[in-house]
């Protein structure tokens, strides 16, 4: 389990982190948000609680076993609202040497059940939790649905995919896992394919990707699409692409081809 240096992708991760944390950006505030990424043996590195995401280092980034996060959501013993128990079995999940009686492994991310969820999906070796204002200005409106109504332009089909997942609102930690795994079952028996986006009302966005620079176009994508939307319902309805358009976008090799240049290098996080 432990052949794989994490070190390439603490710091793509810390690099990620730091963008969807600018302050320019507007995705989060404080502690809101975090990022995490796949190791590829059987762990993942999630950010710790309570960390800045623009202020992310290294040493902020909590290395978990895969299998024993996501047997916590599956655990019906568990309370959702027992805080305490929750933590303790999600430091008893860690990968992180210990350094001593005075300085213990930080804390993993209360969100760290929803990373695990996602980076269990084909394709998903990254994942980025933010709160953008513009997409919240909708999410905690009674328009939260229009956002996963359909596709306003083509650039949003290109680099957020043909559909996203709108998941009702559930407490942080374990309650909103569990709602995320039932949205998610029902988006794959739908559409056949994990999402790129995952809206959560009331709450925020998850992106998913098969590296960093996808997590980052996706975030960046789905904040011009609610700040089109937001204009939309402020002079009129939404005039959503036809669903044969949408598919034809989806499927066209050129906007592939676009789609894999907008997503890096494919050894990048």
């Amino acid at each position: 389990m432990n052949a794989i240096d994490p070190t390439p992708a603490r710091r793509g991760l810390v690099t990620l982190s730091h963008q969807l944390g600018d302050p320019a950006a507007d995705l989060v505030v404080l502690g809101e948000g975090n990022t995490s990424a796949a190791l590829g043996d059987g762990t993942f590195l999630v950010k710790a609680s309570g960390t800045s995401l623009g202020r992310v280092t290294e040493d902020d980034l909590v290395r978990l076993d895969h299998a024993a996060v996501l047997e916590l959501i599956d655990d019906a013993s568990l309370d959702e609202h027992d805080q305490a128990g929750l933590a303790a079995r999600l430091r008893a999940a860690s990968r992180e040497p210990d350094a001593g009686a005075t300085s213990p492994p930080k804390p993993a991310s209360i969100e760290t059940m929803l990373h695990a969820l996602a980076l269990r999906l084909p394709g998903v070796q990254v994942v980025g939790h933010t709160h953008p204002t513009a997409v919240n200005a909708l999410l905690c409106s009674d328009r939260a649905a229009d956002l996963v109504a359909g596709s306003l332009f083509p650039d949003q089909v290109v680099v957020c995919g043909a559909h996203a997942l709108l998941v009702p609102y559930a407490e942080p930690g374990l309650p909103l896992a569990r709602a995320v795994r039932r949205g998610l079952v029902g988006y794959l028996d739908e559409h056949g394919s994990p999402p790129r986006l995952i809206h959560l009302a009331n709450h925020g966005i998850v992106a998913l990707g098969e590296n960093a620079a996808q997590v980052l176009a996706v975030t960046t994508m789905a904040v011009k699409a609610a700040r089109v939307l937001s204009g939309v319902l402020a002079v009129g309805s939404p005039n959503y692409l036809s669903p044969d358009t949408v598919r034809q976008l989806d499927g066209r090799a050129d906007e592939q081809h676009r789609r894999r240049v907008l997503a890096g290098p494919a050894e990048d996080l």
